[in-house]
């Protein structure tokens, strides 16, 4: 099987909405399917009246309209024989026990935290972000754009984002990767949301109305007028990864309650910023686009 195949106009819907995965990591990883379907109901919230129909008019009639419908095809996709050119930007690695990320030395000194493995730069995910929202700026709204990206990881290059750290969710032997990936998540679900995804997601849109309500403008911007900022989620993301993931969580540990119930609240939080820039993300493109189009 080589996975689902999407046509023009789907392909193009899958980059607006992965361009929200490294708006949203909790810290070495992306999400797993409940934490991408989250951030994706979370933004529609925020999109503008131009972002919202625009997003409708590309999604595939499979999705009846809802963008959350679409969160989770990179995912499906990503062992996809056609899509192997895209693993360099599902992620980007710092050195160990490097707690910031630098996209790239402008003096040239050394090659940066964007490459992929065997060097060649700007292969990371936040290369292709920049690379792909400027071409859907410049498509005017073309629907037939073949981009697509996968989540944002970033966490240290040796340990692979976490997947070769083994420890126990409680009792289940599993990675730091996949804890952070699906775990943590679906652990709230059962104890605290009665194993309801959307009475989770009622409960992180109260918080952003209620106790987040201040930091909303400052998640949404974005430095010097530019549509989107991944480096700066990626310095959250890896500055996180230090002070939460990795901390207490060495091989062969059991993380338990204390890991949990202090864990979650980043968790919750991460999703919630990742949903609101997803939508300011979309508003800054489509209102770019508009605007383009009507000057043309």
């Amino acid at each position: 099987m080589d996975g689902p195949k999407l046509r023009c106009n789907e392909r193009a819907i899958t980059v607006l909405v992965v361009l929200l995965m490294p708006l949203a990591l909790p810290t070495v990883l992306g999400w797993g399917k409940d934490g991408h379907y989250a951030i994706c109901k979370i933004s529609l919230e925020y999109l503008s009246e131009d972002a919202l129909f625009a997003v409708k008019q590309l999604l595939p009639d499979s999705a009846e309209g809802d963008l959350a419908a679409v969160c989770s095809w990179p995912d499906e996709v990503r062992h996809n024989r056609h899509y192997r050119w895209s693993s360099a930007l599902h992620y980007v690695d710092t050195p160990d026990f490097k707690c910031n990320y630098q996209y790239c030395n402008c003096l040239g000194l050394f090659i940066g935290d964007c490459h992929d493995s065997s060097g060649h730069k700007h292969r990371c995910v936040t290369g292709a972000i920049y690379n792909y929202t400027m071409q859907l700026k410049s498509a005017r709204g073309d629907a037939s754009s073949e981009l697509k990206l996968q989540p944002l990881h970033v966490g240290f290059t040796g340990d692979l984002g976490g997947n070769s750290i083994t420890v126990r969710w409680y009792r289940r032997k599993t990675n730091l990767h996949h804890v952070w990936d699906d775990m943590i998540i679906e652990s709230a679900l059962k104890t605290f949301y009665g194993s309801d995804l959307s009475i989770m997601i009622q409960a992180i849109q109260s918080n952003i109305t209620d106790i987040w309500s201040n930091d909303i403008s400052f998640w949404e911007h974005c430095a010097h007028n530019y549509t989107a900022c991944p480096d700066r989620y990626a310095s959250e993301s890896i500055s996180l990864a230090c002070k939460f993931a990795y901390k207490n969580a060495t091989p062969g540990s059991t993380l338990e309650d204390e890991y949990f119930l202090s864990r979650l609240p980043i968790v919750e939080k991460r999703l919630a910023q990742g949903g609101v820039r997803l939508a300011a993300i979309l508003n800054r493109i489509f209102t770019s686009n508009k605007a383009s189009i009507a000057q043309a």
